[in-house]
């Protein structure tokens, strides 16, 4: 008896690791992360603040000095709002916000749709050359689009021929919301497909074998288990695919071709400062009009962001 407790007593106690997902909460809850935190949002914050102070100061005063002077001299006026609003059919920013929705909200549901089923495909159904097609689709990632936006343009103008033999047949679609649709759902496959694919890969194995073994298919597995686990990360990729396409020039200007009836709110907010740039004042209440829905998109799908950005990379 005696033995065995001098042996418990010499054993060293077994060091009990804490889980990483706690480290990292403890970090990032410090003193110090906080006081770095708020200084990086008082930094990121002042530039926007000026804008909308700016937004609501006369012409003249934008134009001699900065937004500063509004606390020692302050004159506000809702002028630069009804000219972006309710002015002109040239300055007026009504048809290309509603534009800019049109053309956000369907590219983003598709491009997440697609990456879903593409990430699941790759991540759980086994056919040959799988590995390879994912590799190519994580290579896609390093392409400039500009390399493709004339391509592009080609074939939704004129469709994709082999000397008499026709590929893509023209469909006429140039100057369409479909052709930034598919444009943007393009450029944005690989880099959602490769993210949602190491979300999906990580879900564990028994759950799926369990659905199978109730008969469940791959649609049913997709629709009733994989969804629901994956809303989070979803929801984060869906902020940056809309925030992307809703911010978005290069691919708008050229598959539009700056037409007003498929034109979004960045093609006019570039165009609203004039020929010569002597109508910048415009742009302080343009481009905070502009900032709205984007605005309302992240606070309200804010807390599955975080969740998103943190599940799969926090393991105990």
């Amino acid at each position: 008896m005696s033995t065995v407790a001098a042996t418990a007593a010499q054993t060293p106690p077994v060091a009990v690791t804490e889980p990483m997902a706690n480290r990292v909460k403890k970090r990032l809850t410090s003193r110090t992360a906080s006081i770095i935190s708020l200084l990086i949002a008082v930094v990121w914050t002042i530039p926007t603040f000026g804008l909308l102070l700016s937004s609501f100061r006369p012409e003249r005063e934008i134009k001699t000095t900065g937004w500063w002077t509004a606390f020692t001299n302050p004159s506000f006026t809702l002028e630069n709002y009804e000219t972006v609003l309710f002015g002109t059919s040239s300055t007026q920013l009504a048809s290309y916000f509603v534009n800019s929705i049109v053309i956000a909200v369907p590219a983003t549901i598709f491009t997440l749709t697609l990456a879903a089923m593409a990430a699941y495909a790759l991540a759980w159904i086994d056919f040959k050359g799988r590995s390879w097609v994912f590799i190519g689709i994580f290579a896609l990632q390093i392409v400039p689009l500009q390399m493709a936006l004339i391509p592009l343009l080609q074939l939704f103008s004129n469709g994709a021929h082999i000397g008499s033999i026709t590929i893509v047949p023209d469909f006429n679609l140039t100057g369409t919301f479909v052709t930034v649709w598919i444009a943007h759902a393009a450029f944005g496959l690989p880099l959602g497909t490769f993210l949602l694919h190491n979300f999906i890969s990580e879900i564990p194995r028994e759950m799926v074998e369990a659905a199978r073994v109730d008969g469940a298919g791959h649609g049913a597995i997709f629709r009733k288990l994989m969804l629901p686990l994956i809303t989070p990360a979803l929801a984060s990729f869906g902020i940056f695919e809309f925030l992307w396409v809703w911010n978005d020039l290069l691919v708008a200007l050229t598959f539009t071709g700056g037409t007003k009836d498929v034109a979004p709110l960045t093609v006019r907010l570039a165009e609203m400062a004039g020929s010569r740039g002597d109508r910048w004042e415009r742009l302080t209440a343009g481009a905070f009009v502009s900032l709205i829905v984007p605005l309302i998109v992240f606070l309200s799908l804010q807390k599955y962001f975080v969740r998103g950005l943190l599940a799969g990379g926090l393991k105990g």
